[in-house]
């Protein structure tokens, strides 16, 4: 069991400030998602008071970011220049090489891997993990979708792999996928992801941070 309580990353998907200031006691951290918020995302971002990652997600990984490529890598150099502590970029991005030259020692790099289809055998995963790790990952995130409860195992066995000499996020999209949502720092990953609130979820299977402390209180993990 990791020392420290776990850690929640909340997604924010729009420019709602009273919604932001009931979830920011609660989350250790954000997600600001410039592909779900749109041109308004600078102003979000200075409304922060903790940590944030910025992330432009490819449609081809369940985001919708629907402009050139060259435009995405842009918001996100942006984002480092506005104060992103992470910035999550894709394992497939074609010009990954040089955009983590330019992020390292700015920010972290957290490199993302998401299957939007199903989840590959745990081999498959390990693989892509040391990918992650050989292009200069600070944190690694493998996200996939659970067809059947045992992909839970399959993504939380693929973080116990990892950590703790890896930063890791792993676990699986979906309803069928909450179990490996809810676990995942419990079994060593660097955090989780929550929702700001009902309705405003980034992914299928997504809690509200609310609920999610909530039950790590009952179990005694917050």
């Amino acid at each position: 069991m990791p020392p420290n309580p776990p850690e929640i990353c909340v997604a924010l998907v729009n420019d709602d400030p009273t919604a932001l200031k009931t979830a920011t006691p609660l989350a250790d951290l954000f997600e600001l998602r410039i592909d779900l918020i749109g041109p308004d995302w600078r102003q979000v971002a200075a409304r922060l008071k903790k940590p944030w990652i910025a992330c432009a997600r490819r449609v081809d990984e369940g985001g919708k970011w629907k402009g050139k490529e060259a435009a995405r890598i842009k918001e996100l150099r942006d984002a480092l220049g506005l104060g992103a502590a992470i910035i999550d970029i894709e394992l497939a991005t074609p010009s990954l090489a040089d955009f983590v030259k330019q992020i390292k020692g700015k920010a972290q790099v957290l490199i993302s891997y998401h299957n939007i289809k199903a989840t590959p055998p745990s081999e498959t995963l390990r693989q892509i993990v040391n990918r992650q790790l050989a292009a200069g990952a600070d944190i690694c995130k493998v996200v996939t979708t659970a067809r059947t409860f045992a992909d839970n195992l399959t993504v939380l066995d693929l973080v116990a792999a990892f950590s703790p000499k890896n930063k890791i996020v792993a676990f699986a999209m979906g309803i069928k996928g909450q179990f490996s949502r809810i676990l995942c720092p419990i079994a060593g990953g660097a955090f989780t992801y929550a929702s700001v609130g009902q309705g405003k979820e980034s992914a299928d299977g997504q809690l509200t941070v609310k609920n999610l402390r909530q039950l790590y209180r009952m179990v005694d993990h917050d």
